[in-house]
């Protein structure tokens, strides 16, 4: 990027010009506060195609610091890694800035066009909704490098739809799927340097949509904002695909009957971290939770669906009060389809799974996660001597072989982003 310091001139406003990045062009005008023009009293407003820059501020101006105003923005505003620096051979699941997300608003009569923007913060009113009563919903989804060299995503519709049933149980204003996959593959090409190469990870994708509009009484919000952003990451479990130790709790409770346990609601998940942190402190990477109203029946590990083989066949807790994940649902029909088991989806008693000959986990972060021991009221279960189990080991391969394009995928469940 260049600048012409040669047009700033003492007047309360001056203009810096900047030569886009291609991937810019369509950007909104909008306005920042940097260090260390903010110690001026200034900022800079960006037009169209970030083509040019007003340093506008309240003083008169006889000298103007000799900076770029857009590296600025990415060092000071965005903290943004540059790909180059990020080593892909290491990566965990964590945050990291990445360059360019997409923002829409709804005015209480529909939903804007939508528009690409540079990754950075943003302004919200204290008595938005989603401040005060938790009006929000998100989703998990992954873009990755496939052994074809395509960049692509897995089931993007699926989400879409499950967004969509999320929205209206919060009476939040649906976004329409089919927009929604489309703005998902914008965001993912714009940030296409930031998907880790084949093999070494994937572009974690997060959409969020949440009542932004202020609002005192517990009612829906008047206006929403949908924002989808992107992140790369490993394995979401440090141990990777080796079994991992869990733990049975019932000082804990995930969700009610007939309660929001089967979207992705935001406030789910504040609720878990406290189970989280004695669990993990107590040395294990995830708490099992337990049906809310008899203590009997498993419903979920944490963020992740659960698995168990018992007698050679498949058991999973049936849906209703637990999230209908999307891994969750193509292993199901992988199982089924190639490995011609029997999949029961019902109640599934803790009893039952200590006799389980495997046992594993599902989701977007987690994939297929085995699962090696389970303590429950001070007994450890050890499940395939620790190992994983044929089963996990074959479910794992297929779902992972289709996803990078190493096998046929049947089902056409992998998607471009450039269709």
């Amino acid at each position: 990027m260049q600048h012409d310091l040669d047009r700033i001139n003492t007047s309360p406003k001056a203009h810096i010009r900047a030569v886009p990045c291609p991937s810019y062009q369509y950007y909104t005008p909008f306005q920042i506060e940097i260090e260390p023009l903010k110690n001026l009293g200034l900022y800079l407003k960006a037009h169209q195609n970030l083509n040019s820059w007003d340093l506008t501020g309240s003083k008169t101006l006889n000298k103007i610091p000799s900076v770029n105003p857009y590296n600025l923005y990415k060092e000071v505003v965005l903290n943004l890694v540059k790909p180059e620096e990020i080593d892909f051979d290491n990566l965990g699941f964590a945050y990291i800035a990445t360059k360019t997300m997409f923002w829409a608003t709804h005015d209480g009569t529909k939903w804007t066009d939508g528009e690409l923007r540079p990754f950075g913060t943003f302004e919200i009113n204290p008595a938005a909704c989603i401040l005060n009563y938790g009006q929000g919903v998100f989703e998990g989804m992954k873009a990755q490098r496939t052994k074809q060299n395509e960049l692509v995503l897995f089931r993007p519709l699926e989400n879409a739809i499950r967004c969509k049933e999320s929205c209206e149980r919060l009476c939040i204003p649906p976004y329409d799927p089919q927009k929604f996959v489309y703005w998902v593959k914008q965001v993912v090409k714009a940030n296409a340097d930031y998907v880790p190469p084949y093999g070494k990870g994937a572009l974690y994708i997060r959409p969020i949509i949440f009542g932004s509009g202020p609002i005192l009484g517990v009612a829906p919000a008047p206006s929403y904002t949908m924002i989808i952003f992107v992140i790369p990451v490993g394995p979401y479990f440090k141990e990777g695909f080796n079994p991992i130790k869990l733990e049975i709790s019932k000082k804990y409770h995930r969700a009610a009957p007939k309660g929001t346990g089967n979207i992705k609601y935001v406030g789910n998940y504040a609720g878990t971290m406290l189970p989280s942190e004695e669990t993990h402190a107590a040395g294990f990477a995830q708490i099992i939770y337990l049906d809310a109203a008899e203590e009997k029946y498993i419903e979920e590990v944490g963020t992740a669906n659960f698995f168990c083989v018992v007698d050679g066949i498949l058991l999973t807790p049936q849906l209703g009060s637990i999230l209908p994940g999307v891994t969750r649902k193509s292993v199901i029909e992988l199982a089924r389809d190639q490995l011609g088991m029997s999949v029961e989806e019902r109640n599934v008693r803790y009893e039952e799974v200590f006799k389980a000959s495997e046992v594993f986990c599902t989701g977007t972060a987690a994939v297929v996660t085995p699962i090696g021991s389970i303590m429950f009221e001070g007994k450890q279960y050890i499940f395939n001597d620790f190992k994983v189990g044929e089963i996990t080991q074959k479910l794992y391969d297929l779902l992972t072989e289709i996803q990078l394009q190493e096998r046929d995928d049947p089902y056409g469940w992998v998607e471009n982003v450039n269709d």
